[in-house]
């Protein structure tokens, strides 16, 4: 099995609950609640990344068609 990094986290008790709540509804422990979501953001900005990449790379390729045309 993989190491894994340890770091102490403040965090706001009454969002502590919330989080406490919310992993208990979905059979998690807190922590695993807290990495659950951690790796949901990574994997949504990593998507919103490339996706912001390849429009970029769309209008760059039209912007120097329609150079080309004029």
């Amino acid at each position: 099995m993989a190491t894994r990094k340890s770091f102490l986290l403040r965090i706001d008790p009454a969002l502590w609950a919330d989080l406490e709540a919310w992993a208990q509804d979905e059979l998690r422990s807190v922590n695993g609640q807290i990495e659950y979501l951690l790796k949901q953001a990574v994997v949504k900005r990593k998507g919103s990344a490339r996706a912001e990449t390849s429009k970029t790379k769309d209008q760059t390729s039209a912007g120097s068609e329609g150079k080309a045309d004029t």
